[in-house]
């Protein structure tokens, strides 16, 4: 059932803005459709709550301020007897409350996060210092960096007027400027920003330990930035870039990976058993070896073979095997020759 309050006290203009006492009677039975009726909740843009902004069907006199607005992004209650007071000496005798016992009022704005504001002051430094892109640049604010509530009416973007950047500290000193609405004459003080600013990359990290040989997986890898200053050498950048390689030397876990810390992994171990693999056209011979060095897929390595104690080099092409290249077919027809007797030709 509809309720009606009374109107008591006299406009008291940018008063106290929020109470909490709450009266009404009941409507009369010839309450029309089009009285004024109490929103329940509001966002105003300015730093003055008028009529309209609380009372729908309000007339003429929607412009008139009554109470001050909460701070910017900001949200307060007013209660609604405190409303029909304020209302009644400009001709609205009676509201209809509709239920409502207190109105909640929002102060628009203009936010801007911290994360933003650290993306402005890395493009104001692109440059500065041989610092490379915004993006790979990471800000720290000093002195407690938080959000910024503006006027909604400050459309402008952050305009730096003023940057300072020390490379061998690694300071910042930046002061933004913003515009009004279009360019117009509403403005904000200057925002000035102090901290430290240091170019980063992705790196490839080690998540554990690794000796000498270790086969890299992608759970031995995480991707991170760390400072470019720190790092040594050609840092690996990409997962891709590591997994399936082996450590050329022992590495510490939370290590930043360089290409020249990994290798190929080895297929063919020192005193390893091997097979050798002679191919001519027409003939595969497979013989019994003992590599006498350690070598990855595509390296040249000698072997021993075990039945005519000679040795040969040949190329890695798998786990175990070595073939026979065509640089070796000297020595690979003398191996032919001593054990043809032997050998099972086998047709390609």
């Amino acid at each position: 059932m509809l309720r009606y309050i009374l109107v008591l006290a006299q406009l008291a203009l940018c008063g106290p803005a929020f109470a909490q006492d709450v009266t009404g009677s009941l409507p009369p039975a010839s309450a029309v459709a089009t009285a004024p009726a109490l929103k329940s909740a509001v966002t105003v843009s300015s730093d003055l709550v008028r009529i309209g902004d609380l009372i729908d069907n309000a007339g003429a006199s929607a412009r008139v301020p009554i109470f001050r607005a909460p701070d910017l992004g900001q949200t307060g209650m007013v209660s609604a007897a405190r409303v029909i007071e304020a209302v009644r000496p400009h001709g609205f005798p009676i509201v209809e409350t509709r239920g409502v016992s207190e109105v909640a009022v929002t102060r628009a704005s203009r936010l801007i996060d911290v994360k933003e504001i650290e993306q402005h002051i890395a493009a104001a430094l692109v440059g500065q210092g041989g610092l490379g892109e915004a993006r790979n640049i990471t800000i720290a604010i000093e002195r407690d960096a938080r959000s910024l509530r503006l006027d909604p009416a400050l459309t402008g973007a952050l305009t730096a007027t003023r940057v300072f950047y020390d490379p061998r500290s690694t300071r910042f000193d930046v002061t933004f400027e913003i515009a009004g609405a279009q360019g117009g004459a509403v403005r904000h003080a200057p925002l000035r920003y102090v901290g430290t600013a240091v170019e980063t990359v992705e790196v490839a990290l080690l998540t554990r330990p690794l000796n000498r040989g270790d086969v890299l997986k992608t759970s031995d890898l995480v991707i991170e930035r760390r400072p470019k200053a720190e790092l040594r050498g050609d840092a690996v950048t990409a997962l891709g870039n590591a997994v399936g390689l082996a450590a050329r030397r022992a590495l510490r876990a939370g290590e930043a990976l360089r290409a020249a810390d990994l290798t190929k992994p080895d297929l063919v171990q020192r005193n390893e058993a091997v097979t050798l693999v002679y191919e001519v056209p027409g003939l595969v011979l497979t013989m019994r070896g003992k590599a006498l060095d350690s070598a990855a897929e595509g390296d040249t390595v000698s072997v021993l073979n075990l039945q005519s104690k000679r040795t040969v080099q040949g190329t890695v092409s798998g786990p175990g095997r070595v073939t026979l290249s065509a640089a070796a077919l000297p020595q690979a027809n003398s191996v032919v020759a001593s054990q043809s007797q032997g050998a099972k030709p086998r047709s390609e």
